[in-house]
C-alpha cells in the first residue's frame, strides 16, 4: 500500500534530484561518502542518476525482464569530472524519469525484482532511493538535510515492506532472523504535522515480523523528529548522535538495525 499518489511520486523524482543538485553545488565531489564508503560524492551522484535511467528504461520499454546496465543509454553520466556536466546530466535525468513514469501511468507493466511489476513501483522506489541517498550526499557535503514529512513517513513504510519482502523470499538474508514472538519495536516521530500518523509498531512473530502504523507500547521505542527517526532507522545516523531517544531494550533495536536489509 502506498500513501502518496503516483503523480506525487513522479514529481518527487525531479524534486529529489533538484535537491541533490543543490547539495552538490560547490561541494568537493572527490570526498568519500561516510555512509557509503565505497563511493565518492561524484560516484554516489552517478549511481543515483543511473538508477533513475535504468528504471526509466524498464518502464519505457515495458520490460518483461531485467535490462543490463550496459544497455541503458547514458547510464554512467558524463565522461569528464566537470561539475557542470554532472549537473546537466542530473537535470536531464530528472526530466526523463518524471516524464516517462508520468506518461506510463501507475499500472503500466514493467519488470521488477519485487512482487509489484508496475511503473508505480518504480516511481515510488526511485523517490526513496533518491531521498535516502540524498541524505548520504548531504552528510558527505556537510550540509543540512531536509525532507517533506509525508515523503519521510512513506519512506519508512517502504523500507518495512522491502525488509519484509526480503524475509519472505531470501532465507539466506539476515532479515530472516527478525522473528521471535513477544517482542516489538515502536517508532515515534515527535514533530509530525497534524493529520500525519507518523508512528509505527513492528511486532515479531515466530515466522517473521509484521508492522502497522499506530501508537502502542513496545519492547523498545525510537523517538525523535521524523527526519532523524528516518535517518536512524536507515542507519544513516548513529543512535548515539544525540538526535533521537531510545526507550526500553536498546539491544532489540540494535538487533533489528544489524539485520534489516534488502537486496
Amino acid at each position: 500500500m502506498t500513501t502518496l499518489s503516483h503523480d506525487r511520486y513522479c514529481a518527487e523524482v525531479t524534486t529529489q534530484i533538484d535537491l541533490l543538485r543543490a547539495t552538490l553545488r560547490g561541494a568537493d565531489l572527490s570526498v568519500t561518502v561516510p555512509t557509503c564508503p565505497d563511493w565518492t560524492l561524484s560516484q554516489l551522484a552517478r549511481h543515483m542518476g543511473g538508477a533513475v535511467r535504468w528504471s526509466e528504461r524498464l518502464v519505457a520499454t515495458r520490460a518483461e525482464r531485467n535490462i543490463p546496465d550496459e544497455d541503458v543509454p547514458d547510464a554512467r553520466g558524463p565522461e569528464s569530472d566537470d561539475p557542470a556536466a554532472l549537473d546537466r546530466w542530473l537535470a536531464d535525468t530528472a526530466a526523463l524519469g518524471e516524464r516517462t513514469f508520468r506518461t506510463a501511468g501507475a499500472d503500466a507493466p514493467a519488470w521488477s525484482w519485487a512482487g509489484d511489476h508496475t511503473a508505480g513501483f518504480w516511481a515510488r522506489r526511485m523517490t526513496h532511493e533518491l531521498a535516502i541517498h540524498r541524505a548520504d550526499a548531504a552528510i558527505a557535503a556537510g550540509v543540512a538535510y531536509e525532507i517533506a514529512p509525508d515523503v519521510a513517513a512513506d519512506a519508512i513504510d517502504e523500507w518495512l515492506d522491502l525488509v519484509r519482502l526480503t524475509q519472505l523470499t531470501d532465507p539466506e538474508d539476515s532479515a530472516s532472523e527478525l522473528k521471535g514472538g513477544g517482542r516489538s519495536l515502536h517508532l515515534h516521530a515527535t514533530d509530525a504535522p497534524p493529520g500525519l500518523n507518523a508512528e509505527w509498531l513492528i511486532e515479531f512473530g515466530e515466522d517473521g515480523f509484521t508492522w502497522r502504523r499506530g501508537h502502542a507500547k513496545a519492547t523498545v521505542a525510537l523517538r525523535g523528529p521524523l527526519t532523524e527517526v528516518l535517518l536512524a532507522f536507515y542507519r544513516r545516523r548513529s543512535l548515539d548522535a544525540g538526535r533521537v531517544e531510545v526507550v526500553g531494550e536498546r539491544e532489540l533495536l540494535d538487533f533489528w538495525l544489524e539485520r534489516a536489509t534488502f537486496g
